[in-house]
């Protein structure tokens, strides 16, 4: 898929949204990209996870099994698990922190960490300390959208369906235009 037909994709399901966001890091933006509203179509959602897929397997990353962060990453990670045929399993929030409670990880358990959106990697770079925490390594990252201004340093591989950079601010900058209209939040934090 080119980036015109992911941004189509998109824009049909209504989840490329234009106002004033505060996006799960805590930055501004006047883009965000609501990929629930995407997930909630399994045809759209198997169409873009079909093309990520072509991309990591384009890129040759050895791994056995999937795992994402919940919330948003769950159902990316599970289509992109069922595309691959390998096992998926998700991180999720105890007590403010991503956790891998109800699986277990085997020792030298090679992964691929699936996002939906990834702007500054937190939550993937949580992900992959959970999985080396766990006696398992990580091959690479793939995500849906890349929305970083600048590729985030995960210490591993990363591929991204589409790579948009989206200008961000910290609460500090604000821009006077956003300033005068209402922020949401519409992320899963």
């Amino acid at each position: 898929m080119t980036a015109d037909q992911v941004l189509e994709v998109f824009r049909r399901c209504g989840a490329l949204l234009h106002g004033h966001f505060i996006l799960r890091s805590g930055l501004h933006s006047r883009t965000f990209f609501q990929c629930a509203l995407v997930l909630q179509d399994p045809v759209a959602t198997s169409e873009l996870c079909g093309a990520l897929v072509e991309k990591v397997k384009v890129d040759k990353w050895v791994f056995h099994s999937v795992i994402s962060p919940a919330m948003g990453g769950i159902l990316v990670g599970h289509e992109v698990a069922r595309h691959l045929g390998r096992r998926h399993i998700f991180a999720e929030k105890v007590e403010g922190q991503l956790r891998i409670r109800r699986f277990d990880v085997k020792p030298g358990e090679r992964f691929l960490v699936v996002e939906d959106v990834i702007t500054t990697g937190s939550a993937v770079r949580e992900v992959i300390q959970r999985v080396k925490e766990a006696g398992g390594e990580v091959a690479g990252v793939a995500c849906l959208v890349n929305r970083s201004e600048t590729k985030p340093e995960l210490g591993v591989p990363m591929c991204s369906l589409l790579s948009l950079p989206v200008e961000t601010f910290s609460a500090s900058s604000i821009p006077e235009d956003l300033q005068k209209i209402p922020a949401v939040k519409p992320g899963s934090r």
